[in-house]
């Protein structure tokens, strides 16, 4: 070989290898590459509704390549702070998935994944403001979330379109949403004084129920002693007038015994203390029964 041609060869083959390198690329199948000469895009390789991955050409040193990804992405949005329709502050902490669906529109649109991410991050923003602003905290927190999340995201969605991002927004979820620091102390108070005011109604009531189950008792009692004492006073009165009957009667069949046994309560009745003085004359009838015996005579 000549000599004088090795260094046209060895150039030859250097120019070979950088048109080669100008003109084969390789698109990942995760990938999908936009072709873009002079700025302006020509044509979408492995677009999600046309696979194409692999080995491709482009024109050399007129056209470049312009990657982006073909998966599903994520996007954290920074804190937002909401009113909720109740006045009360929440920090909302939100993320969104999203997927390039139409690189072309894309590309014009936003031109690569930074810009994409912060124009996306203000229409989350902006959805969260809304669609949670209409809603109350409880309801943000635990109650009706996933409704509202599901109502974010077809905003969202819907926004995007509108604004032709050539996006499409998969799903938008709160990962959480808390009250804000300088907040916390006074709702803590509020929750606090609420609950304390339910105690006390609580006591009362209890207080009061138990006022109105003795006042029952109470008149209940009376009731019964009252009844008690009428009944004990009538079986009295009954048994009084039966002594006196029986004892009419007694005194019917034998005077004299009727006499004396009369005369022996008025002696145990005056006498059976021991401690009675009594001034009667001797021959008093009263103490017959001692002189005379049972007779009286």
């Amino acid at each position: 070989m000549n000599s004088r041609r090795v260094p046209a060869y060895i150039a030859l083959a250097v120019v070979v290898l950088v048109v080669l390198a100008n003109t084969l690329f390789i698109v990942d199948q995760r990938e999908q590459a936009l072709v873009v000469r002079f700025g302006e895009p020509v044509r979408v390789i492995n677009a999600p509704n046309d696979p194409g991955a692999g080995l491709n050409a482009k024109a050399p040193f007129l056209e470049n390549v312009i990657k982006f990804d073909r998966r599903n992405l994520a996007l954290e949005a920074q804190q937002e702070e909401v009113i909720t329709a109740d006045q009360e502050r929440l920090v909302v902490d939100a993320f969104v998935r999203y997927r390039i669906a139409d690189p072309l529109q894309f590309y014009r649109t936003l031109r690569d994944e930074r810009t994409a991410a912060d124009r996306i991050e203000r229409l989350v923003n902006s959805s969260l403001r809304q669609v949670l602003g209409s809603a109350r905290a409880n309801d943000i927190i635990a109650g009706r979330r996933a409704q509202l999340m599901a109502q974010t995201r077809a905003d969202v969605a819907q926004r995007a379109r509108a604004s032709r991002f050539g996006i499409e927004v998969i799903d938008v979820r709160i990962r959480r949403a808390d009250l804000p620091p300088q907040n916390q102390a006074a709702v803590y108070r509020r929750m606090q004084t609420s609950r304390q005011q339910r105690a006390a109604e609580i006591r009362a009531v209890g207080e009061q129920q138990k006022r109105e189950i003795i006042a029952a008792a109470d008149r209940e009692v009376t009731i019964t002693l009252a009844q008690a004492q009428e009944l004990g006073e009538t079986t009295r009165g009954e048994g009084d007038a039966q002594r006196t009957r029986i004892f009419a009667q007694a005194y019917g069949k034998d005077a004299g015994f009727a006499a004396f046994y009369r005369s022996m309560q008025a002696y145990e009745a005056s006498l059976g203390q021991g401690d009675t003085t009594m001034v009667l004359s001797p021959d008093s009838a009263f103490f017959r029964y001692f002189e005379r015996g049972p007779s009286g005579r």
